[in-house]
């Protein structure tokens, strides 16, 4: 409310905003006698704000209406002592985030070039790209690099060649090359076994049967979402669907996962295919998985819990819940978006059905993830 200029930043609704900004700014807090522990828990967070222009005033704008917060909640004990330390903390929270920002920048350009390379996607097009856009800060293949959304917006041949989503890259006949149980499984025609692998996914296979680790089931599926994964790594509420989606899919694995085998089998096809792979390359890569990693582990074993929760609140709800949720849905819709009462004009018993389809899905999400992201998408 003090900086309307701001509000367009949050996007969320206001309790779930809330509550994420409380647990954010109450997990770094805890770590401040650990600085090894709070240096991670602040490149995880300025990780998820990649997509947002970090400044200096925006930093002592939110740094300063924490501080008056505090100080009418507190009144006398919220002394200039605290006062000054919550400054310093904030300041050192927002210095990070423009910092890890200008740092990812680059990663994010290395892991563009090299995943076009390892892909063989037009390097003449990715290369002249390259040596246009470094001029102007940013390299865009594939993905957006933070700060720059005004750059090279997808050319028609891009929008052509493939579009992404939670199953990889979709060919024009559209067969899923990245679906878990595709050429992968089947080895891609005749002469698959004697053909030098030229893409990642080729290559991956090649690798990980070469490395031992061909029965890994698991692996399939972190394949078949790696494309998506990296191709929006600058996006942060993107790429957190895309490990959630794959955390959901992972969940379906009694077997135990062990992240690291696919990061080395994953840098062993990388280093194969990308020609000018060297240090950069290697730490930019490792960086990308580790998020992943980190991502993932953070979420192994919710998926149960929380399917087990849904289906107990969904079973708990009568009929007058139900008709309470469906008229609720409506009018918060309408009242945020009145134009969409035009395209909402069945009968009452139809718009209430949509709900119920709704309200089901959430819980078969969990159930059949593959499905329900098929349907979704």
């Amino acid at each position: 409310e003090a900086a309307p200029s701001l509000q367009g930043l949050f996007k969320t609704p206001r309790g779930v905003m809330a509550m994420r900004f409380s647990s954010g700014i109450g997990e770094l807090v805890a770590r401040l006698e650990e600085p090894p522990a709070l240096k991670v828990a602040v490149e995880i967070l300025g990780f998820k704000h990649l997509d947002i222009e970090v400044t200096t005033p925006r930093i002592v704008i939110i740094r300063d209406a924490i501080a008056e917060l505090l100080r009418a909640e507190l009144g006398e004990r919220f002394t200039p002592t605290a006062e000054t330390s919550w400054c310093t903390f904030l300041n050192y929270t927002g210095g990070a985030f423009i910092y890890l920002r200008t740092k990812y920048a680059e990663r994010l350009r290395i892991l563009a070039k090299s995943w076009a390379q390892a892909n063989h996607e037009e390097l003449a097009e990715v290369d002249e790209e390259d040596e246009e856009q470094q001029a102007d800060g940013a390299v865009e293949v594939g993905m957006r690099i933070p700060g720059n959304e005004a750059v090279g917006e997808a050319s028609p041949k891009k929008l052509e060649r493939k579009r992404k989503g939670w199953f990889g890259v979709k060919s024009s006949s559209g067969r899923g090359r990245g679906s878990a149980g595709s050429d992968m499984e089947t080895g891609n025609g005749k002469g698959a076994n004697t053909s030098v692998p030229k893409n990642f996914q080729d290559m991956f296979t090649f690798n990980s049967a070469v490395m031992g680790f061909g029965s890994r089931a698991w692996m399939k599926e972190v394949l078949a979402s790696f494309e998506a994964i990296v191709t929006n790594v600058s996006n942060s509420h993107r790429f957190q669907e895309e490990i959630d989606v794959l955390a959901l899919r992972l969940a379906k694995y009694a077997v135990k996962i062990n992240p690291p085998e696919y990061k080395s089998v994953m840098l062993a096809s990388l280093r194969s295919l990308v020609k000018d792979w060297g240090p950069k390359h290697e730490i930019a890569w490792t960086w990308l998985w580790e998020t992943v990693e980190r991502t993932l582990q953070s979420l192994m074993g919710k998926p149960a819990l929380q399917k087990a929760a849904l289906h107990r609140f969904l079973s708990g709800l009568g009929e007058k819940e139900y008709d309470v949720i469906r008229d609720q849905i409506y009018q918060t819709f309408f009242s945020q978006a009145p134009a969409g009462e035009d395209y909402f004009k069945q009968s009452t018993s139809r718009l209430h059905g949509k709900v119920d389809r709704l309200i089901a899905m959430t819980l078969e999400m969990y159930c059949e993830p593959d499905k329900m992201v098929v349907e979704l998408s």
